[in-house]
């Protein structure tokens, strides 16, 4: 069990290299704003994030009537 941990955590560490460019940490970011894909990631992470606000808000209206049908 030992080995597999020291394994996965030097793969890991490998990758974390692997992911590291040249460019320096705003290098992505700057290629996909000059190809305009910056906005798609944008669009795609607020879709994800209002589809999330509204599951949330309809399980706690759903948890809501349970609650009042259970108090009566």
């Amino acid at each position: 069990m030992k080995k597999i941990s020291i394994l996965i955590l030097l793969l890991f560490v490998q990758l974390l290299t692997f992911a590291q460019s040249a460019e320096g940490e705003m290098g992505l970011a700057t290629t996909m704003r000059s190809n305009g894909k910056i906005y798609v990631v944008v669009a795609v992470a607020l879709t994800v994030m209002v589809g999330l606000i509204v599951y949330l808000i309809s399980v706690d209206r759903k948890i809501s009537k349970i609650e009042k049908s259970l108090k009566k």
